[in-house]
């Protein structure tokens, strides 16, 4: 009895001292266990990468790690730029042709041009080769400075020509586009925060204040974030010296303040803002900081809710730990961070629950609780917290754009190859009769034998179109979208097109053309009541 006694006590001792091992022994005896009894052989490094996966997955949906490989690849994308030619390509069966060329890349001054054929690359043929475009585009990519010749078979010439061209660093840019709307509103599309970022759209601006600008549009819509740094450098062209603009809170309580330095070119101006629901983070901040101070008016929908700030810390290999380290509020003290205690999935399935609860179709699905109201540091207009920045004026998704059927009808290529054969059919009757893209944004209209054929089509692609006069608007859209693209020499006309024709530009240009609507929008009585009076005085006269 003695014995058994003993016995019970020293496996419940065992017990103990194995409940109160240290994690990272026990880490690391798992491993050894695995290496050592494991029937196969096991790659340690890919055990390992998929166990940091798997832990950063229990703390948020933003922690991540990423690989040496992969942090690689990141690094170059958020630089701004990449060593290459300067175009873009189709593959269409076994053909590749060059669908847009970088106006102020090496392509262009070698002379090719939007629909050549690329036939081959450094004498290697890439006609009836089974290549995915990845593969074509490691080809035209290289060190910078080393030469790549590209057999050049355009729609004029017969004859194959052998084009020398030395690649270059070519801008990956985060200002999409930046134009002049009309005589006074200037627009300007931000793709992403990179390195670039600051120092593009000051440019921007710059040359469309040459132009005249005095009112901007400024357009986040899709923009998922990037580099915090650029988002404090694009909210300090807007904002005078000293302004905060956002701060972060750690694990201890410590806040870090984020001020404007007073090198902006825009002070002044009337600006809108657009932002959806895919407007994330260094977005977010932007928006939420100009909205905030009362600098702008935010036209849209909620935007995406990502308030988590994650420091990378570099590990021995090279790979990285994306690690949230902090939540940043907005000037006015939001946290516009949504939860995420039910998980990555459930988080990431967000847009379909505002979908389906009508809130990106109807105005007035959220209702936040009393916390959440915050007020503005000007006017003191009320604005929320809790899940993302609400516009001032909300716009519905467009139903159309967003439905399952487009998404099959542009992922199935049927309106790429229409729009490709169209064009290249009707290139030089098309320039002829509109020598620009504004004449041809201006004027063009879809032909009905185009969309006929489309329609026609699709049921041989197992496609099934709404017959409703909406849903033919929108792929008569995204087909002069297409030949826009295919047919003039520029960056990305294609979504210019498609952003003109959508329900919040519309919006933000009737709000910029009509002050007392902006004013009542900020809540500006001040300015209302002198739009007023002026109104008055100009009536009596």
């Amino acid at each position: 009895m003695i014995k058994t006694g003993l016995l019970f006590g020293m496996v419940g001792m065992a017990l103990s001292l194995q409940a109160q091992m240290n994690p990272k022994y026990k880490f690391e005896e798992a491993l050894k266990v695995i290496q050592k009894n494991y029937v196969d052989q096991v790659d340690e490094e890919k055990l390992v990468d998929a166990a940091i996966k798997a832990m950063l997955a229990e703390l948020d949906p933003h922690s991540r790690y990423t690989s040496r490989e992969e942090a690689e690849a990141m690094n170059v994308g958020m630089s701004g730029s990449f060593a290459g030619i300067g175009i873009q390509f189709l593959k269409s069966k076994d053909s590749t042709y060059i669908t847009e060329v970088n106006p102020d890349g090496p392509a262009m001054r070698a002379g090719l041009r939007v629909g050549d054929q690329i036939v081959s690359v450094n004498g290697e043929s890439i006609v009836g080769q089974q290549l995915k475009n990845q593969d074509i585009m490691l080809k035209l990519r290289g060190d910078k400075g080393v030469p790549v010749t590209l057999g050049i078979k355009s729609p004029i010439v017969e004859t194959v020509r052998n084009i020398e061209i030395i690649r270059e660093s070519i801008l990956d840019r985060s200002v999409r586009q930046a134009y002049m709307v009309d005589d006074e509103i200037g627009y300007i599309s931000l793709v992403i925060f990179n390195g670039t970022t600051r120092q593009e759209i000051d440019s921007a601006i710059e040359q469309l204040q040459k132009k005249g600008m005095k009112k901007l549009i400024l357009d986040l819509q899709g923009n998922g974030g990037g580099y915090v740094q650029s988002a404090i450098g694009v909210v300090d062209e807007f904002l005078p010296k000293e302004k905060i603009v956002f701060y972060s809170m750690n694990n201890q309580g410590e806040k870090d303040y984020y001020f404007t330095g007073g090198f902006g070119r825009f002070y002044d101006g009337n600006i809108v803002v657009l932002i959806d629901e895919s407007t994330a983070s260094a977005s977010e901040i932007v928006s939420g900081a100009l909205q905030d101070w009362d600098r702008a008016v935010i036209v849209g929908r909620r935007s995406f809710g990502k308030g988590l700030m994650q420091r990378p810390y570099d590990l021995p290999d090279g790979s990285v730990l994306q690690l949230t380290g902090a939540r940043y509020y907005t000037p006015a003290d939001r946290s516009i961070q949504r939860p995420y205690d039910k998980g990555a999935a459930d988080y990431f399935a967000d847009f379909n629950r505002r979908m389906a609860s009508k809130e990106l179709i109807e105005e007035g699905h959220v209702v936040f609780a009393d916390s959440l109201k915050h007020s503005t540091l000007g006017t003191k207009r009320t604005v929320y917290g809790g899940g993302g920045i609400t516009p001032d004026r909300f716009i519905p998704i467009d139903t159309n754009v967003y439905s399952e059927w487009m998404g099959h009808l542009v992922q199935s290529g049927l309106l790429v190859k229409f729009g490709f054969d169209y064009v290249q059919t009707h290139r030089v009757q098309l320039l002829e009769q509109y020598k620009d893209f504004k004449s041809f944004n201006r004027d063009y209209k879809i032909p009905e034998s185009l969309l006929t054929g489309i329609i026609t089509n699709a049921p041989k692609m197992k496609l099934v179109l709404p017959e409703t006069t909406g849903a033919q608007e929108s792929i008569a859209l995204e087909m002069k979208a297409q030949i826009a693209s295919l047919l003039y020499t520029g960056y990305d006309y294609q979504t210019r097109i498609r952003t003109e024709a959508s329900e919040s530009f519309k919006t933000a240009i009737t709000i910029l053309k009509d002050q007392e609507k902006y004013d009542g929008l900020l809540n500006r009585q001040e300015k209302l009541s002198e739009v007023k009076k002026t109104k008055k005085k100009n009536t009596k006269k």
